[in-house]
């Protein structure tokens, strides 16, 4: 979760545990939800879409983004992360106060699987790379894994300064990424297990990489920087872009099209792979955290105005 998202939750972690606390007991049953709120991630639980977000929602649509039901789940801090293993109904949801949460029923209902001991530390990301191998990542450096499914965790420290690591990504190859503050790019070729720096041709924020293929791969973060490298990051070209908004999240359409997207009223387009990119004239929106595409094709985006979906350009 970029920088910007997480000052903004900043002001809703002192009301979240007793709001969470006040509604957690009646989520289950809860009528439709109009999902309004923050909310700053989600993904696919099989066919359902799940999201997470301020106050320890976490919300299921059955319909692709049409209506929205609360979950089950304990009371929880704002939340920023949530990842499902493909093919199977276990995900994990992460959020504030160094807080994982576990589900084994494609969402509907959640539990504690691991807190930390600083309550200070917020997790930014999370990946499921299947049902027992999970990646946490997070403000000053934290990384917490598990490889048995959630039951233990361990926590490392995988870089010697205490940079905030915004995103972890895998390509399609299987070679996992890392975007962090102060051009913080990280690679692991072995299922996390071990980590190297990536050359970075920026010392500014980068808050994600986009895999195209085993060896592309786009990093964009800070001032409207894009990079693209075709050789796995040993050298990279910086992507034109007059426009310095903040770019926090990427996404490529089964078309090929690749839609760039954060700061109110930021979205740029690629066609060629991010050779290029052009502004696209969306209808205004609000920060945008996260883009899912839906079955159709259109957009579904998270962020500061909750769940809307957009055409695709």
């Amino acid at each position: 979760m970029p920088a910007f998202f997480l000052s903004m939750n900043l002001s809703a972690l002192a009301r979240s545990i007793v709001m969470a606390a006040a509604t957690a007991l009646s989520l289950r049953a809860s009528p439709p939800v109009q999902p309004s709120m923050l909310l700053l991630d989600g993904g696919y639980a099989g066919a359902d879409l799940v999201v997470v977000g301020e106050r320890g929602v976490i919300l299921r649509s059955t319909d692709q983004g049409q209506t929205w039901q609360g979950a089950a789940l304990p009371p929880a801090p704002t939340l920023t992360g949530v990842s499902f293993a493909r093919g199977t109904a276990r995900g994990w949801a992460v959020g504030h106060d160094a807080l994982i949460l576990g589900t084994t029923d494609a969402g509907r209902t959640w539990h504690q699987q691991w807190q930390g001991k600083n309550l200070e530390d917020s997790f930014l990301d999370v990946l499921a790379l299947d049902a027992q191998h999970v990646i946490a990542v997070g403000a000053y450096g934290l990384f917490v894994t598990t490889a048995d499914g959630g039951r233990t965790w361990e926590r490392r420290k995988i870089l010697d300064e205490d940079y905030h690591l915004n995103q972890v990504a895998c390509g399609p190859g299987g070679t996992l990424y890392i975007a962090g503050e102060h051009g913080t790019l990280l690679r692991s070729a072995d299922q996390g297990a071990t980590w190297q720096r990536i050359d970075s041709p920026y010392d500014g924020s980068f808050y994600g990489i986009l895999p195209l293929d085993a060896r592309t791969i786009v990093a964009y973060g800070l001032r409207g920087r894009i990079y693209r490298s075709v050789d796995d990051g040993a050298n990279w070209t910086p992507v034109a872009n007059d426009q310095r908004v903040l770019i926090a999240t990427a996404l490529r359409l089964r078309s090929g099209t690749i839609v760039f997207t954060g700061q109110s009223r930021g979205w740029f387009v690629s066609r060629d792979a991010a050779l290029t990119i052009t502004p696209w004239t969306s209808p205004p929106t609000p920060a945008v955290a996260q883009l899912i595409e839906l079955p159709g094709g259109s957009l579904l985006t998270l962020g500061e105005a909750g769940a809307a979906i957009l055409a695709a350009p």
